[in-house]
């Protein structure tokens, strides 16, 4: 489940610059990298959102704490 949580942070990492990148400059980083192909933009984005619900179901089912396990390896 770690990896899991892994991958997960960097999609929704990945997704958090695209908005940051909107907001900012109007540019959008998932179109400029599909060169415009509207089916894989909307794959992105798909799987953005599956990131952040996995991550919401992860921290409650271990209580809130995502990495600990990976923080505690680490000591």
């Amino acid at each position: 489940m770690i990896i899991a949580n892994y991958i997960a942070l960097i999609i929704l990492l990945f997704g958090g610059l695209n908005w940051g990148l909107m907001g900012l400059f109007w540019f959008n980083l998932v179109s400029f990298i599909c060169m415009g192909n509207r089916v894989i933009e909307r794959i992105i984005y798909v799987l953005v959102l599956l990131s952040v619900i996995w991550l919401i179901i992860s921290a409650c089912i271990d209580g809130g704490i995502i990495l600990t396990t990976a923080l505690a390896r680490a000591r």
